[in-house]
Parts: C-alpha cells; sequence; structure tokens
C-alpha cells in the first residue's frame, strides 16, 4: 500500500500587544486538526493575549474534524474570556458554520455581510431557493 503525502498545512504565527494572529493555511482536517489546536493552546498560554484571531485566508478546505477544532478553541479562549475572532474565512467556511449554527460564536470584520450571504448560499448548496426576508 502506497501512503499518499500529507496535502501541505501551514499556521505560521505572530504576535503583537494583546493580540495573537494564526495564519492557517491549507487543509483543516482529521489529520491536522491536532496542530491548530496545539498550536492555539500554546500561543494562549504563553501570550494571554485578548484576542485570537484565526485568518483563514489561505484556508482550501475545513471537514467536521476542522470544524471541531474550531469550537475546541472557541472554548478554550472563552474560558479565558480572550476574543475569538475568524479572519476572512471563505465561503465554504462560512457555509458551515451557518449550517451548524455555530457563526455567531466567532467575531469577524465585516460580520453584518458575511452570515447574511452564508443563508443565502445554504439554500443553494441544497438545491432549494434561498430563504427571502418575508419568509
Amino acid at each position: 500500500m502506497t501512503t499518499l503525502p500529507h496535502p501541505l498545512f501551514t499556521v505560521t504565527v505572530e504576535t503583537g500587544p494583546g493580540t495573537v494572529h494564526l495564519r492557517i493555511g491549507g487543509d483543516l482536517d482529521y489529520d491536522t486538526s491536532g496542530e491548530l489546536a496545539a498550536r492555539a493552546d500554546a500561543c494562549l498560554e504563553a501570550h494571554g493575549p485578548d484576542a485570537l484571531h484565526l485568518d483563514c485566508t489561505e484556508l482550501r478546505m475545513c471537514d467536521s474534524m476542522g470544524v471541531s477544532t474550531l469550537l475546541l478553541i472557541h472554548r478554550s479562549t472563552a474560558a479565558r474570556g480572550v476574543r475569538l475572532h475568524l479572519d476572512s474565512p471563505p465561503p465554504f467556511l462560512e457555509r458551515i458554520l451557518a449550517v451548524t449554527g455555530t457563526r455567531h460564536l466567532f467575531e469577524t470584520s465585516g460580520a453584518d455581510e458575511q452570515p447574511e450571504q452564508a443563508q443565502a448560499d445554504e439554500g443553494t448548496m441544497y438545491g432549494v431557493p434561498p430563504r427571502t426576508p418575508s419568509g
């Protein structure tokens, strides 16, 4: 049996006064979620930030284990009183969070516009027309 190469996954840490940014690249899945969780926990312990930003600009895919890891990070930050931000979440991640009802757990810039688009895309994803404000 041949082992397939592991997809490239990166987590880059940038710190500032009271803030930690984790830049996530590649596929967040069963094989890589542990790395993100460990890195986030280490940053929370070492830096004691007021805010943790997960920059998802380069995120290509997120499976159920990836979502579970995002929720695990949310629990860790909430327990410490740290604000958790999802920066630049791709449309597929917005849809996943909207469908699972977990979108409200993460702060973003321009958050007022993105969840509405995710709700509109949700209907398209299941092959039904999007919901309208009237019903």
